[in-house]
Formats: C-alpha cells, structure tokens, sequence
C-alpha cells in the first residue's frame, strides 16, 4: 500500500530513541524527510546515523530541551514548513498526589503537556496558511484509564487527548488534520532496563521482567515499531478522512481491565 509519504517532510520530537525513534525510522523508509528534536546530541546523532545507513533521505537534528518556551519558537522557525509534525517529546513522573510537588509536576507539564501544545500552535499556523498538513499527538493509555498512582501523568494525557479531539474537530476547515496515539506499555530499552533491575532484586533473575508486567496481552509488550506503523497509518494519505480521532495501541488492556 502506497503511504503517498514519500517526499513529504516530518518533524518528530523526542526522536533520538523508544517510540520517537521507531517513528522517525519509519517515515525514512517510506522516503519522507526529516528533522529530529530531542535533549541530548549524541543519542541524536546515533539515531540519524542508523537512519541514513537504510534510508536516503534527509535528516537534520536539533538538539533543544522543549521544556523551555523560547526552544519551541526556534524549532519552529527552523521547522516551519514542515508537512507532519509528530509531537512525542516528554514523561511525567508516576506517583500519587503527596508525592509530586509543584516544581515536578509543573517541569513535566511543560514539556510534554504544554511543550506539545505550543509546538502545535506555531506549526499549526503555516499548515492553516498551506492549507495542508498532519500533526499526530503521542499521548498515552494513561488518559483513557486513570490511576491514582499516575495522577499527573493520567491527568496531562487526558488534557492534551480533549486538546487533540477539540483542534482536530477545527482544523478540517484549513485543510489540516489532527489525530492522536495512545500507547499503553511499549518495550523500550529503558523501560526493559528498569524492569529487569526490579526482577533481579525482587525475583533473583533479570530475564523474569515480564513477570513484573500485570497480565500483558498476547503474553507481551507493544514494540516501539507497532505504535510507529499507527502513527505512519494516520499521518498518511490513507487517513485522509481522519480528524480529531485518538487511536489506542494497547492490544485492548484498557477496556478488558475497565470496572
């Protein structure tokens, strides 16, 4: 199936690794160019490396924290052509009410809830002007299935899912659409790390892990590269008729676990 991608330029953040780089590498295959945003230069730099080493494409890196206002608004200038803007940059910190204090949860929200937003903002008004774009928002299950645990973080993705459908339902009228993916646990290098850490000290064996993950679907965890082909899916051609639409990727754990 032809993506009609190939061409086209995306904008991804948080793309230096996990879901931002399987995106990234993603669009590269399907011929579409690239700019990458994420903190650190060197995981930048590794991931256009692997990028150009199966893809001819372009690739330009930018190394900026958009966590901070003034950051956005550069990457902006230097993006603002963009034809897809993929916003994945930023985590939240687990934890109950008491123990997130407002420094925490206002450094988090700024990055992911209100980075995203103001990203969208200044991207979203040369789309208006072209009359065409994509801006798909990687959120998280978190949003749709809320735990106590997880207060900011549920409470930020449930913000920015409401923000995703209310744009979407506009933007069709300047010929742009907006969408968003909701992951539930993806296996990334950090998050397989962390969870072989807690098998080794709680179950004596690292390669246990996945006993540590309550009752996965299909006995395992989303790849990076199934929450990429969503994304691929809806940012394309194929999706032309698709707006304000949040897609879920969590082989069905939230609605077979909803009380």
């Amino acid at each position: 199936m032809d993506l009609e991608l190939k061409g086209l330029t995306a904008l991804v953040t948080g793309a230096s690794r996990g879901i931002g780089f399987a995106v990234a590498q993603a669009f590269a295959r399907e011929g579409c160019h690239l700019h990458l945003a994420a903190r650190t230069a060197v995981d930048l730099d590794a991931a256009r490396a692997k990028i150009l080493a199966e893809s001819t494409v372009n690739v330009t890196c930018h190394t900026l924290d958009l966590g901070v206002s003034a950051n956005i608004n550069e990457l902006a200038k230097r993006c603002g052509n963009v034809d897809i803007l993929v916003n994945n940059a930023g985590g939240i910190p687990s934890g109950y009410l008491p123990d997130i204090d407002e420094a925490r949860w206002r450094a988090s929200w700024e990055l992911k809830v209100f980075g995203y937003i103001n990203l969208t903002r200044e991207i979203y008004r040369g789309m208006c002007v072209r009359k065409r774009g994509v801006i798909v928002n990687v959120i998280g299950v978190a949003g749709e299935r809320l735990r106590q645990d997880y207060i900011a973080g549920g409470t930020g993705n449930a913000a920015l899912m409401a923000f995703t459908r209310n744009l979407g339902g506009d933007s069709v009228d300047h010929g742009v659409r907006v969408v968003g993916v909701n992951p539930g646990q993806i296996e990334t290098d950090r998050l397989r790390v962390r969870l072989e850490k807690r098998a080794a000290a709680e179950l004596g064996d690292k390669n246990r892990w996945l006993e540590l993950v309550e009752d996965p679907p299909l006995g395992r965890l989303a790849r990076p590269d199934e929450v990429a082909d969503s994304v691929l899916y809806l940012a394309s051609a194929r999706a032309s008729y698709i707006s304000g639409t949040i897609l879920t990727v969590d082989g069905g754990r939230a609605v077979r676990h909803a009380t």
